[in-house]
């Protein structure tokens, strides 16, 4: 990416307070510090995002008999608007909601979105096509940008400006957020190397060689990997994409350490209750 370099006068207190995130990791250098600080400043630039909202919450049951997973609340407020509201803080202004079962109450709920200061479309699969034949529903306009994609039951406080930022500075198709747990064999653990994601381990052991990263369920594609999301059937990030952007080096880990939550279980959802 090209840079130009500018001189700029700023006070020694402030100065003192920008080296102080320098790690030599993620933050190289003082220079780096002041890029990505002001593109936090700036906002995520990206303006799209995209939220998995089709699941049917089988584990949830019986609330999900009555609500999508997506509005089941948290401290009085539907999962989903905690999620916009992420979004909106950090510069998204459109989202395409995809639904499955029960997404006519999604749309019952937040409507066109004015009210949370966004504009809302809700695109509906009458059968489940999984998590990545479901983007086959969006508009060929955002194939040509960048743009974040949530899972619908994930319930997380995460800087997407500076994951944007990261992103941008990779340069790679995907960046998958990544959460570090006690114990990944729930979810599968990820192995990164440097910035990258290298591989995937469905069902790990609990010996301390394994990762504890997992995969957050939030993301950032650049538009042109829906390209490689299969043309028909059902097909899945997880299964029929992720795996191969990793073995290209396409696919960035972006590490953060805020709460989070996945709302796909009685435990989980307790636990969300109680500690969101």
């Amino acid at each position: 990416m090209e840079r130009e370099r500018v001189t700029i006068t700023i006070r020694r207190d402030v100065l003192e307070r920008v080296d102080r995130t320098v790690d030599g990791v993620t933050v190289r250098n003082r220079s780096h510090a002041m890029e990505r600080l002001v593109s936090q400043a700036l906002g995520s630039g990206i303006e799209s995002a995209v939220i998995l909202a089709g699941g049917r919450g089988h584990k949830l049951r019986p609330s999900t008999d009555e609500l999508p997973t997506a509005l089941i609340p948290v401290q009085d407020r539907p999962i989903l608007e905690y999620t916009l509201l992420l979004l909106r803080e950090h510069g998204v202004r459109t989202v395409f909601i995809l639904t499955g079962h029960l997404g006519e109450k999604l749309e019952q709920r937040f409507g066109k979105g004015a009210g949370l200061g966004l504009t809302l479309h809700y695109l509906h699969e009458k059968t489940p096509l999984g998590t990545a034949g479901a983007l086959r529903k969006l508009p060929s306009s955002l194939w040509s940008q960048p743009f974040f994609l949530i899972h619908g039951d994930v319930l997380a406080r995460i800087n997407l400006s500076d994951m944007a930022a990261f992103h941008q500075e990779c340069g790679r198709a995907v960046t998958m957020a990544l959460t570090s747990v006690a114990d990944p064999s729930p979810y599968g653990s990820v192995r990164v190397s440097g910035t990258g994601v290298v591989s995937f381990q469905e069902k790990p052991t609990s010996s301390p060689s394994v990762s504890r990263l997992i995969n957050a369920g939030i993301y950032i594609l650049d538009g042109a990997t829906l390209q490689g999301v299969p043309k028909a059937g059902q097909s899945f990030l997880e299964r029929d994409v992720f795996p191969q952007l990793a073995q290209t080096h396409a696919l960035t880990g972006y590490i953060f350490e805020g709460p989070w939550f996945d709302i796909s279980s009685p435990e989980s959802y307790e636990r969300a209750v109680k500690e969101w």
